[in-house]
């Protein structure tokens, strides 16, 4: 009988995020902590929030409409699990790993969502979540319309509240007066790949802004497998490969950027980053 090598952590993960008509938000969410934990079994944390949505299932009455459904689970979710919004350490690692915002009931908006999704999605609302700018959202298809929900709070927002919200982010893109965007357009349902993706670039952002080179670097490479025809995330993995002294490594992940984006604006920039990285030769430069 041959043997095969279990997958790596990025191997498991190009295999969840491979296909959108069979993306696994949940699981590739979780198993971003591989990064950081590589022996972390995300089948067992997929089985933790399985409990919870079985729970809320367990009390809900079997004609319960979706109004019913959705005031039980925020009850349930906010007021007896006690997940909240962690303010008191936005920007810890921690809040972006799903098997810690379990374990501490504490997160930052989007991961508090992934979890909320996934339950309210398993006793049968119509939930999806919302890229909106700053600040992920939820939003739930009701009888009389939708209801849009902060997931850091649990509170649902008016559209009075989410234009206020959105008034910086349209002012500092100049969206404003005759070049406005209706706030619907605010308000599509995120795709699981672009869920994921901002999860991994709110990583990217702290560890970066951290020069964490060593886990920015599997961080990189993940939304290389995530967002193939996103060449600025090869040419982002390869400046961080260079810092970490791989020359080998950053050169090939910077020419393939040049290849697959021949008219960047940084293209002389990074052609001469090459060069450099290539006159080092195979060793690790220092």
């Amino acid at each position: 009988m041959p043997t095969y090598a279990p997958l790596t952590p990025l191997e498991y993960f190009a295999s969840l995020v491979a296909d959108d008509a069979h993306f696994a938000l949940t699981e590739a969410a979780v198993a971003i902590a591989q990064d950081e934990e590589p022996r972390l079994d995300v089948q067992a944390v997929l089985s933790d929030i399985d409990s919870l949505a079985q729970r809320v299932r367990e009390r809900l009455p079997a004609d319960a409409g979706a109004v019913q459904k959705l005031r039980l689970l925020n009850r349930y979710f906010y007021r007896e699990l006690g997940f909240a919004g962690n303010v008191n350490d936005y920007y810890a690692p921690g809040n972006s790993y799903l098997h810690e915002v379990l374990r501490t009931r504490l997160g930052i908006p989007i991961s508090l969502a992934v979890i909320y999704l996934e339950i309210a999605q398993q006793i049968g609302l119509a939930a999806r979540g919302v890229s909106f700018p700053g600040h992920f959202l939820v939003k739930l298809k009701m009888p009389q319309g939708e209801v849009v929900i902060d997931p850091f709070t649990g509170k649902s927002l008016s559209r009075e509240q989410l234009d206020e919200r959105l008034a910086p982010y349209k002012r500092r893109q100049g969206l404003l007066g005759e070049f406005d965007i209706p706030l619907g357009l605010f308000l599509q349902a995120a795709p699981p790949r672009e869920v994921i993706a901002r999860m991994l670039r709110n990583l990217k952002e702290l560890y970066r802004s951290q020069e964490d080179w060593p886990r920015l670097v599997p961080v990189l490479q993940r939304l290389v497998v995530l967002l193939p025809a996103d060449a600025t995330e090869r040419r982002d993995l390869g400046l961080a490969r260079a810092e970490l002294g791989d020359a080998a490594g950053a050169a090939a992940d910077l020419e393939a950027y040049l290849s697959q984006s021949p008219a960047a604006e940084d293209r002389d920039e990074i052609a001469e980053r090459v060069a450099e990285l290539r006159a080092a030769g195979p060793r690790h430069l220092h």
